[in-house]
């Protein structure tokens, strides 16, 4: 959510920051509802005095049995309680209007965000480690042999529909098995506090996180209203809502592995091929709540951290820093970590890290109090994806790939595969 007076001081700023992201200037719609709203409220005042003026001389009347004087201002009490109800209504809709324009509206991207279109000018800014040499042409994960009797599509397809997987034996323990290794990495060895969270979230959870009211349509909404969380970023985000911490208290690091469910609308025909886009897929999510001068350099820490993940896992990556054409609605500045996955013989997205500075404090009313004193602040939120569970097994089942159908699976993994580093042409681990 924007800081309405920092429009008001600033609308060319502000529409100039719009343009980055080549969205129309906004300033004037905003700020003219923000003026009949604020005339609005005005206007009512003035009219509540004049009412309690009034009100005060029908005593003075009554005493001096002025009986026509006494009537007369009876009735403009009347009309002007009535007159102060009405604009009071008026000015809570324009209120509430301003609301929502200022919900529609995408965060400001940071100065350092490279100006840009689509994902073509996104900007690299690290690449790590050396691409397998295959003396084979390699396939994608649902084709490889070893693979193959562990991913069933068609019996999802069955039960539910298009873009479901059901993953069994060896396949679904070495899934199980990097999720688990994701989160003992971040909580033993990056200080993230483990939270088991609700997969089922109110309005005002997803309000709060920026993905009401513009992003409704790619989420799923059950019958009695409860949202299927597209990330546990929802529920570890929207923990702090209308707290006002200790600054002591900062930084919150907190981590939850969840499954997360996405409609995909508007993606139809994109990426319909084995598990890379699914309804439903499990994601092990970073979210941190900091001090607003920190919020830079945790975003780096938490890059790092996932990066980390791909580097014990041997897997090759780059990391970009999307332009402002390609970035969230509620990102100040995000960057994406891409492994490399040779059956497509590309980078693909695993893992997106974004601070969003104070945009979703604003609308959850998250503050801290200063340690010095003085007027509660906005908390900084960033959140990230430490990884894409799914998308991980991908990268590892296509990295790891050998001629005869077998997986070599990362050395990390043993210890949570009964000391198993190989997935057969058999689809069993060895």
């Amino acid at each position: 959510m924007h800081d309405i007076r920092a429009i008001r001081d600033n609308p060319e700023g502000f529409d100039a920051a719009l343009a980055r992201r080549g969205e129309a200037a906004m300033s004037e719609a905003v700020l003219s509802l923000d003026a009949a709203r604020r005339a609005k409220i005005a206007a009512a005042e003035t009219a509540k005095a004049e009412q309690n003026k009034a009100s005060k001389e029908v005593g003075a009347a009554k005493a001096k049995g002025d009986e026509a004087e006494f009537e007369r201002l009876r009735a403009l009490v009347s009309d002007k309680k009535a007159e102060v109800a009405a604009m009071q209504a008026e000015a809570q809709e324009l209120d509430e209007q301003l609301t929502d324009m200022l919900a529609r509206i995408p965060n400001n991207p940071a100065d350092d965000v490279p100006e840009g279109a689509n994902e073509d000018d996104n900007v690299a800014v690290k690449t790590w480690g050396d691409k397998p040499a295959f003396d084979f042409t390699p396939v994608e994960h649902y084709e490889i042999a070893g693979v193959k009797p562990n991913m069933d599509f068609e019996t999802a397809a069955k039960t539910s529909g298009a873009r479901f997987v059901m993953l069994k034996g060896a396949v679904a323990r070495v899934h199980r098995a990097l999720a688990q290794f994701m989160i003992d990495t971040h909580v033993d060895e990056n200080g993230l506090t483990e939270v088991n969270s609700p997969v089922l979230v109110r309005d005002e959870a997803m309000y709060g996180t920026d993905k009401l009211p513009k992003f409704g349509e790619e989420s799923y909404q059950t019958t009695n209203g409860w949202w299927l969380v597209p990330t546990s970023e929802v529920p570890l985000t929207y923990s702090v809502a209308g707290d006002t911490l200790e600054q002591s208290a900062l930084p919150i690091r907190l981590t939850a592995h969840t499954l997360c469910f996405r409609s995909e609308a508007g993606s139809a025909g994109r990426d319909t091929a084995g598990m890379l886009r699914q309804h439903q897929f499990e994601k092990v999510e970073m979210v941190s709540v900091v001090h607003p001068d920190e919020s830079d350099a945790e975003q780096q820490r938490m890059v790092g951290c996932a990066e980390g993940i791909l580097e014990k896992l041997g897997v090759a990556y780059r990391t970009v820093i999307l332009c402002t054409g390609d970035m969230g609605f509620g990102a100040r500045r995000t960057y994406d970590i891409e492994a490399w996955v040779p059956g497509q013989d590309c980078y693909r997205e695993i893992s997106s890290v974004s601070t969003t500075g104070d945009f979703q404090a604003r609308r959850m009313n998250a503050r801290f109090k200063p340690e010095g004193g003085g007027k509660p602040q906005f908390v900084h939120t960033l959140n990230g994806s430490g990884l894409a569970v799914g998308r991980c097994l991908i990268a590892v089942l296509e990295n790891g790939q050998q001629a005869d159908g077998s997986v070599k699976l990362p050395e990390v993994l043993a210890g949570y595969l009964g000391g198993k580093t190989t997935l057969t042409a058999e689809g069993v681990l060895a």
